[in-house]
């Protein structure tokens, strides 16, 4: 699989707990870090931790398990690393506060389909 596919691929799996306002956004070029991030949120820590839980299981059975998940327990910001590719689930008061796509204004977002 390759970058976009994973990202696509956790996007789904973000979907399909009913994630709200997921973006992918390509940050080759733009940082170290990785070359896309996945962001989202949802609206209660129990969605929040569905979310994540559900990304985490989908990308192990395509092969592809993250390499580390911090922020489970609290739910407010969960970071799923899956190499070049970044996961953020956010609770939506964080997504609000920390307004990720705004930092990374100049990525270029990827249709998630």
């Amino acid at each position: 699989m390759n970058l976009v596919e994973i990202a696509k691929l956790a996007a789904a799996a973000a979907e399909e707990k009913k994630a709200q306002h997921i973006s992918i956004l390509d940050i080759r070029g733009l940082s170290v870090i990785a070359d896309y991030f996945v962001i989202c949120h949802g609206n209660s820590q129990t969605q929040v931790q569905a979310i994540a839980e559900s990304i985490k299981k989908k990308m192990e059975q395509a092969g592809s398990p993250p390499r580390s998940m911090e922020g489970l327990p609290e739910a407010r910001w969960v970071l799923i690393d899956l190499g070049d590719v970044v996961v953020h689930v956010f609770h939506k008061d964080e997504r609000d506060f920390y307004d990720l796509e705004r930092l990374w204004g100049d990525a270029a977002q990827v249709s998630a389909q």
